[in-house]
């Protein structure tokens, strides 16, 4: 992994144009990238590690060319080691996404054969193998498809040969074609978003396909079958596709500000939709929410909503811990799965399984064209716009939004749901506005940026909150910190509990208010500094950070608070806010 980026056309620079796409891809996080072009009759490569710099670039302009960033998986982050990589007779390069997994099986047959390998990467032994194939097919398109069947694990290539021709394919990580009317311009990218403001329509690469891309041309191939697919192209529907800062010193704290419009995008879908899968829900036999990471909190927000307003018997589950599953999943079953970029690839892996034995999937998705809507019976997206830092927030917040309003739907209550967000939209909005908010919370930022840990704590509607509150603050500081439900505070972490530790409290004026208290009682005799996030002040509280009380959805404001205290203390630090270290906005391998 992480990006793959390709251009064909007379209309700009191919070098630049890949280099533009590049840095549009670098959101997904990196180490190392490179550029590959054909020049006259020959191909030239430039790869560096480290960040994507125009000042590095030394390769003529060309019409044709691709590029890759890279996010170490096998192999040290080195020049050597970028993508793309050359043929033994740089008749081709090759970029790569993914993980080979048996890779070493296939390097040990190659080095009996007496291929000599220059990289530690696996994606070189898929260079290797295509060479192997070549001596046999004499056709890069043959040599390709055949290596590529034996190829295991969720992988996708791309590679421009001397003929003119990017050929791509895909299994697992995402591959979309981005075209105008007449083809004059053809461009190929892991998402949509790197090129969307330049193209009117988009092909989307499905398992075990293949494409073929010249000048003015497009062949799509089955990989297994060796038959052509019909071409199927599909309108681009970005409403936002700006990748700017406007005025904000990083990506992140314009995207938190922005996390009130990502509702209003929730609020103003087709309420039919909603209905509809409302219906569904209650219907089905057993109903999963899945996610990983900050989407693995947001699936298990949207079942506490299910089984809190629409009394269903909702199961979250954590996408690498889901396996035991795929035995209990079947007809009848929905699983619901939020992510922003619908290529995840632990989650993906258990919905295939599920969807094997006919269980049914919806899912809410903010990039255009990925897999897991492609795969979905029931599709919803965002229309959040871009989420360009690593750290996801607006995304969050919308995807809290969507289950808050399913959940009201099955109550049979979407109307009231719809006003209720509409109301924290405005109060959201008027809160991020407020400059004494962020002037507090930057000053217990810089604070708790000396800390060594940390410690949330919550219950019910406001258990998630923390956990993902935990992640906010765990990825932009990198100092530990431990979310856990408040009622297993006497079970076992308050041992840990001192003089000075900081333990943040989320708490909101509903049934289980005063279980938060008795916490908050117990850590403050042990000497603890008690951060409150809530809408009254606690006499126990050393530190008081005041939320809006909004009823039914108090637990989605709350996470406001978390989310600018994690960015405040990424900035205090002086870390890459956008690019917390060694974690990519899309985890497209297991």
């Amino acid at each position: 992994m992480c990006g793959i980026f390709g251009y064909i056309g007379r209309k700009h620079n191919a070098t630049k144009s890949v280099f533009s796409g590049l840095k549009r891809l670098e959101y997904r996080g990196y180490d190392s990238w490179g550029i590959g072009v054909k020049h006259n009759s020959s191909i030239l490569v430039d790869k560096h590690a480290g960040k994507i710099s125009e000042a590095k670039i030394k390769l003529p302009p060309s019409f044709i060319a691709i590029g890759h960033t890279r996010w170490a998986t096998h192999g040290g982050v080195n020049d050597a080691n970028a993508h793309p990589h050359f043929s033994s007779d740089r008749s081709f390069i090759l970029a790569h996404n993914g993980i080979v997994e048996n890779y070493q099986e296939l390097k040990n047959r190659l080095l009996k054969k007496g291929l000599l390998f220059k990289t530690e990467t696996d994606t070189e032994v898929i260079v290797r193998l295509v060479e192997a194939k070549l001596e046999k097919t004499n056709r890069l398109q043959d040599a390709v498809r055949e290596a590529f069947l034996e190829l295991e694990g969720r992988n996708t290539i791309i590679i421009l040969s001397k003929s003119d021709k990017i050929l791509t394919a895909r299994k697992g990580s995402p591959l979309v074609i981005g075209v105008n009317d007449d083809l004059t311009e053809i461009y190929l990218s892991s998402d949509t978003l790197s090129f969307a403001p330049f193209v009117k329509k988009i092909i989307v690469l499905d398992n075990d396909q293949m494409a073929i891309t010249e000048s003015k041309n497009i062949k799509l191939i089955d990989v297994k079958t060796h038959k052509n697919i019909p071409l199927q192209f599909e309108k681009i529907d970005i409403k936002d596709n700006k990748i700017n800062k406007e005025g904000f010193k990083h990506f992140m704290i314009r995207e938190i500000n922005e996390s009130p419009f990502a509702i209003l995008r929730i609020v103003k879908q087709n309420p039919d939709n909603y209905r509809g899968l409302a219906r569904v829900i209650k219907k089905a036999k057993n109903v999963y929410t899945i996610g990983s990471g900050t989407a693995g909190a947001s699936a298990a927000q949207i079942a506490f909503y299910l089984r809190k307003f629409g009394k269903i018997n909702a199961v979250s589950l954590i996408g690498a811990e889901a396996r035991e599953y795929c035995k209990l999943f079947g007809r009848g079953d929905l699983i619901i799965a939020p992510s922003q970029s619908g290529e995840t690839a632990d989650v993906l892996e258990i919905l295939e399984h599920a969807q094997a034995k006919g269980v049914k999937i919806a899912s809410l998705v903010n990039m255009p064209g990925s897999m897991m809507t492609r795969i979905s019976n029931y599709k919803f997206m965002s229309q959040a716009g871009p989420e360009i830092c690593v750290m996801s927030t607006k995304i969050f917040i919308s995807h809290l939004a969507w289950g808050y309003l399913i959940a009201k739907a099955v109550q049979g209550r979407l109307k009231e749901g719809l006003k209720n967000l509409n109301t924290l939209f405005t109060i959201m909005k008027r809160y991020l506005k407020n400059k004494s908010v962020h002037l507090k919370i930057r000053s217990l930022a810089k604070k708790l940026a000396r800390s060594r840990d940390i410690f949330l704590l919550g219950k019910s509607q406001n258990l998630q909150i923390i956990k993902e509150g935990m992640i906010k603050i765990i990825e932009g500081s990198y100092i530990h910190a431990h979310a856990l439900p408040a009622g297993d505070l006497k079970h076992y972490a308050i041992t840990l509990i001192e003089e000075g530790i900081p333990v943040i409290f989320v708490l909101s004026n509903d049934s289980v208010k005063k279980d938060i208290i008795n916490a908050i009682n117990e850590v403050k005799t042990r000497g603890a500094e008690v951060i409150g996030i809530s809408p009254d002040n606690h006499k126990n509280f050393d530190f008081h950070i005041k939320v809006f009380d909004t009823g039914e959805t108090s637990a989605i404001i709350n996470i406001i608070p978390l989310q600018l205290l994690a960015y405040y203390m990424a900035d205090e630090l002086k870390h890459n806010v956008d690019k917390p270290r060694n974690i990519a906005k899309s985890v497209t391998v297991k």
